[in-house]
């Protein structure tokens, strides 16, 4: 079977094109990749339907992917402390190959069909939780047999792919299929299929944490202030929902510690 993101690009002989045209060539690409992503909402939908329940109820969401997919999981699972407030551990990113794999290629770590589920199981996962397998090609092994060990003991799963008819898809409970086509260099994947795989990814994490409360109006109420443009933005916020001026605003903050504390406080 010939995956779509393998087929040949349809621009050619790219070395002979002038950098202007090459960078409207990859921006008309890139500009079917929300289309595409569109037509998957419902699938989409249907996986947080899932798995909003679960984490009410203490579950954790995982990642799993290899390359460019793997890198993925990791930034999307990472952003969610510092944004959201949430535990560390809520939110997991696991790549083949482990953490070194993060800035370079580990040979071979994809291909193996046993590491996933020794990964996650170091981070004893049960029945509550939930995986999501990344893999643009809708194949890569680790990914593929990651999620069929997490189905055998019961655990359910979903996928990020862009390949319809792999194997990835008869592994997943909550299938999420995002055709984005050939990409504009033959088989680079972390292209158009990479940008659609950020974006869903984007929707999942943002759409939980807006249902399980993380978020008030549309604020970030529970973001860390680990530095000091999360302060200044934790001031603009708590000013905006107060009407206390910046001096306040910040005094208030920094006294609670927490956006969501200190308009708790206000309001008393």
């Amino acid at each position: 079977m010939e995956l779509i993101t393998e087929q040949s690009s349809p621009h050619r002989h790219l070395e002979t094109l002038s950098t202007r045209e090459l960078l409207e060539r990859i921006n008309a690409e890139d500009k079917t990749v929300p289309f595409a992503v569109e037509r998957a909402i419902p699938q989409i939908e249907a996986l947080i339907e899932a798995l909003v329940p679960r984490m009410a109820a203490g579950g954790r969401l995982f990642y799993i992917g290899a390359g460019t997919s793997g890198r993925l999981g990791i930034v999307d699972a990472s952003e969610i402390p510092p944004t959201y407030g949430a535990p560390p551990g809520w939110v997991i990113g696991i790549i083949a190959g482990g953490d070194s794999a993060i800035r370079k290629a580990v040979e071979g770590a994809e291909d193996s069909t046993t590491q996933a589920w020794e990964d996650l199981s170091e981070h004893h996962i049960d029945e509550q939780d939930f995986v999501v397998g990344i893999a643009a090609s809708g194949t890569t092994p680790y990914v593929v047999h990651g999620l069929r060990a997490c189905r055998q003991r019961g655990i359910p799963t979903g996928c990020i792919t862009c390949n319809p008819g792999t194997p990835i898809l008869d592994e997943a409970d909550f299938p999420i299929l995002v055709v984005t086509g050939p990409e504009f260099v033959t088989g680079s994947t972390r292209m158009k299929a990479g940008t659609a795989q950020k974006l869903v990814l984007n929707m999942i994490s943002t759409t939980v944490m807006i249902r399980l409360g993380r978020v008030e109006d549309n604020k970030m109420v529970d973001m860390q202030l680990s530095n000091n443009k999360l302060i200044a933005r934790g001031t603009r916020i708590v000013a905006q929902v107060t009407g206390l001026d910046e001096e306040n605003a910040r005094h208030l903050l920094l006294k609670y510690g927490s956006v969501r504390e200190a308009i708790a406080a206000f309001r008393l």
